[in-house]
């Protein structure tokens, strides 16, 4: 009686354990160390702006519910869903072309009994439909297949463009490509087109909008209009630069306190972050970085099917997409394209997609350790 009594105890226990202790326990442990210094950034940062912290802490107990959704979908229901997402994401892309709604300039955003911005719905989607078309070639993959991939990426990137939403354009299109490259693209044709894309560098010039070759001069020499365009740049380098190998402490940034920094609790909070924390900080957060992209990789290359492989790749290198632009723009090396610094930033959807993409990441190792069991 008391044997049958504890195999039910233990039963129960292991239930309640594989739904709500699904998290991978490395992924969690770093993910936990970048939030927390995101959320000493954003408190720092948001000091004038009432309620900027709070919206943060509800941003990030969002992201971790849906991050427990994510890590509980099976990779094969993923694979199902992957091309009726896509379809919908490029058919509300069309719709924003049509009758979007236009916000400073931009038509990015459409009503649908509530707003939403449909390209983050493509950082997911593309690489979705991109694993899921491999994965059904795998085995007889051709250079035709990688033409079709590319008319699969070109589609919904072309309608990004079109609103325009450069930095959108970009993360989808890194997202989409490292399937492509994961999926065996070979680095002939890799070469021929970064000599196609340098070679069309002048009629793309033609094709920019205003503001768009703005940000490339103003990159090129930001010191030609210091109090304009320049001055976003000018005052993250002078930040970076004056916090040195330690920093000037925690709340004691002169240059985010005195409002120097534009978009500081945003696209510019590595700026206060460097400002605060100095080399060391920053070189504690790369580390953290490489550390969550070295175990997504890991993650990717032990996936036992090809979709799952590709998709945990291609979201891995994703965020470190995100990283490398956010601090190459906010550093001076890189034009102001308006990319996040994952789970540093202030913001809701940058926040849960990229909880999406980890929570996925974390359903495909779940899910491997169950099929092994």
């Amino acid at each position: 009686m008391i044997s049958f009594v504890d195999n039910s105890r233990f039963q129960v226990i292991n239930q309640v354990r594989r739904r709500f202790f699904i998290f991978d326990r490395s992924l969690t442990i770093i993910l936990s160390l970048i939030l927390f210094l995101g959320c000493l950034a954003v408190f720092s940062a948001g000091m004038d702006f009432p309620g900027r912290f709070e919206g943060h802490v509800r941003n990030i107990a969002v992201g971790i519910a849906v991050m427990w959704v994510a890590a509980m979908v099976p990779p094969q229901t993923l694979m199902r869903l992957a091309v009726p997402i896509y379809l919908v994401g490029v058919a509300l892309l069309v719709a924003v072309a049509l009758f979007g709604l236009i916000k400073n300039g931009a038509r990015r955003w459409i009503n649908i009994g509530f707003i939403i911005q449909p390209s983050e719905i493509m950082k997911l989607a593309l690489p979705l439909m991109l694993a899921w078309y491999f994965q059904k070639r795998e085995g007889m993959i051709r250079w035709r297949d990688f033409l079709f991939a590319g008319i699969l990426l070109a589609i919904p990137v072309g309608l990004i463009l079109r609103q325009p939403d450069l930095g959108t354009s970009l993360l989808v299109t890194s997202a989409g490509f490292f399937v492509i490259f994961l999926a065996g693209l070979s680095w002939r044709l890799i070469i021929g087109l970064i000599i196609a894309g340098l070679a069309s560098l002048p009629l793309m010039w033609t094709l920019m909008h205003d503001y768009q070759r703005n940000r490339i001069m103003t990159l090129l020499d930001p010191t030609s209009d210091p109090l304009g365009k320049g001055f976003h740049i000018i005052q993250s380098t002078i930040a970076i630069g004056s916090g040195g190998l330690i920093g000037k402490g925690w709340l004691n940034g002169t240059q985010s306190h005195l409002e120097f920094i534009p978009e500081r609790t945003t696209d510019f909070i590595f700026a206060v972050f460097s400002e605060e924390f100095g080399l060391l900080g920053n070189g504690v957060l790369l580390v953290l970085y490489l550390m969550l992209i070295g175990r997504g990789l890991i993650i990717a290359a032990n996936a036992p099917t090809l979709f799952a492989r590709l998709l945990a790749g291609a979201l891995t290198l994703s965020i470190f997409t995100y990283v490398f632009v956010n601090m190459g723009m906010v550093s001076g090396i890189l034009p102001v394209v308006g990319v996040p610094l994952p789970f540093v930033s202030y913001g809701g959807t940058a926040f849960v997609t990229l909880s999406l993409g980890v929570g996925t990441l974390m359903s495909i190792q779940r899910h491997r350790k169950l099929v092994q069991t």
